[in-house]
């Protein structure tokens, strides 16, 4: 059996959220709430009416072992959303060419 963790994304920021213990959401993966699958329905009902109230976007589980007291998420996409992902920087080719156009125009 897999331990479930909810996810979801912060309505205000963008930024991926974790379903806590206390039925808030943090961006911390350490605080997430680690559910057994008897819990799961009932949490889902909260992060769902959490995503009718306009706290969270498009909450939804996944699956997640404990290593030493952290749930770490199963998948890799998921490990890299907890992360803060993505796995490669935005905006540095435009950076780039703005500084090539600044040091061609001097």
């Amino acid at each position: 059996m897999t331990d479930k963790l909810i996810t979801a994304n912060h309505l205000g920021d963008g930024l991926v959220v974790f379903l806590t213990a206390q039925g808030g959401w943090s961006y911390k993966l350490a605080d997430a709430r680690v559910i057994s699958d008897a819990e799961l329905e009932a949490a889902l009902a909260l992060a769902k009416s959490q995503h009718e109230a306009g706290i969270v976007v498009d909450p939804y589980e996944i699956e997640a072992t404990v290593v030493e007291g952290i749930p770490v998420p199963v998948r890799l996409r998921e490990r890299i959303r907890a992360a803060g992902g993505p796995t490669v920087t935005y905006g540095e080719a435009e950076i780039a060419e703005r500084a090539a156009t600044l040091k061609h125009a001097g």
